[in-house]
């Protein structure tokens, strides 16, 4: 009987894997795809998508298209759990999906945990497919009347929406919206002071409003209040809290790190059942904790494609190295950026043409494989 490969997930950390899904098919195994979309979104092109700089297209692969044509099974669905001991993964539809080595790249989600029910147009940053829906209800909207956007989140998520809405509303002649981002204590908190400066400028000089006077305790539909009982009107609302792993590892008893992650070794692999891989965001690295950033996801690609084909094959596996700082590069919205790396820091035109040459040629290189 042929070995069974599952993928759960086709983001960023399986994009080498599903490149080279024929070379499994060809070595006799049998290969399936999980995922909740036939496409997978890159995410560092998202903002840029929903101030319009991008079209959908531009931003997306072809998940499905390119697992079927390879030779694979792409199931359109969604993991919720999984039995390492049978060796199962049970989905959102009921069915299951046995395997022999299984590989999950599930991504991250935005809490909801202080959200009413039944609030109108409400929308996280993830998974990225929202940020469409989100950009026909803005320009609706606008369409009929003046509004306030508000931003829930004080990292560089919140920066870049806030930043890409006011791309896409800027060419309005009436109806301006106020935007707001409600930034908790302090605004990129995480990050250094003349980081934090730039970004900050940018946004004010737009007339973007950041708060830094509480958190979030309370989103009801119209209004959300703050731990320090401020209450303030909003007609719209993006979530762009801190990304939480997939709960699929906790309700499974599989070992997960404090954020909930798959624990994974140098391997890439979980330290309780030697079949079980994973990347991305979904992921706790047990050997150092990394930022939820894509460029890790990138840099585990050729290490989860060889160590799933190797696992198959009972070959030695790769050990995962993070590497050293990396790039990280802000899509302000108004065709500037700020890019730091090591020491350097700058902002401006520049920095938003890097980024932009970079994600194009990441997702085209994916995409000719289409």
């Amino acid at each position: 009987m042929k070995k069974h490969l599952v993928l759960v997930g086709g983001g960023h950390a399986h994009m080498v894997t599903l490149a080279n899904l024929n070379k499994f098919v060809e070595k006799g195994f049998q290969v399936t795809v999980i995922g909740p979309s036939a496409y997978h979104y890159y995410s560092g092109m998202g903002p840029g998508m929903l101030g319009k700089t991008y079209n959908p297209d531009d931003i997306r692969f072809a998940t499905r298209h390119v697992v079927e044509k390879q030779g694979g099974t792409f199931i359109l669905d969604k993991a919720v759990r999984v039995d390492p001991e049978e060796k199962i993964v049970f989905l959102e539809s009921g069915a299951t999906v046995p395997y022999d080595i299984v590989s999950f790249n599930a991504g991250s989600q935005v809490p909801l945990s202080n959200v009413d029910e039944g609030v109108k147009n409400l929308y996280s940053v993830k998974p990225i497919e929202k940020l469409i829906e989100a950009q026909e209800r803005l320009i609706e909207l606008i369409a009929q009347r003046k509004i306030t956007i508000s931003i829930v989140g004080g990292g560089p998520s919140s920066a870049e929406i806030a930043g890409n809405v006011w791309r896409l509303t800027d060419s309005c002649s009436k109806n301006k919206p106020q935007i707001r981002i409600f930034a908790g204590k302090k605004f990129m908190s995480r990050f250094p002071q003349n980081i934090r400066r730039k970004v900050t400028a940018s946004l004010t000089q737009r007339k973007i409003e950041i708060l830094e006077n509480g958190y979030v305790k309370k989103i009801s539909d119209g209004q959300i209040t703050l731990d320090s009982g401020l209450e303030y009107k909003t007609d719209f609302i993006f979530l762009a809290l801190g990304v939480k792993p997939s709960p699929i590892f906790n309700q499974s008893g599989l070992p997960t790190g404090l954020d909930g992650g798959l624990l994974v070794n140098k391997y890439l692999q979980s330290t309780q059942y030697p079949e079980i891989f994973g990347g991305g965001d979904c992921i706790c690295f047990q050997d150092l904790p990394l930022d939820k950033v894509g460029v890790y996801a990138v840099r585990q690609n050729p290490v989860l494609y060889h160590n799933l084909m190797a696992a198959l094959q009972e070959e030695e596996l790769m050990p995962f190295d993070p590497g050293g700082d990396y790039l990280l590069i802000f899509n302000l919205g108004d065709g500037t950026g700020v890019l730091r790396k090591n020491q350097l820091l700058f902002g401006g035109r520049l920095a938003f043409r890097i980024k932009d040459y970079i994600d194009r040629k990441f997702i085209k290189k994916f995409q000719a494989i289409e």
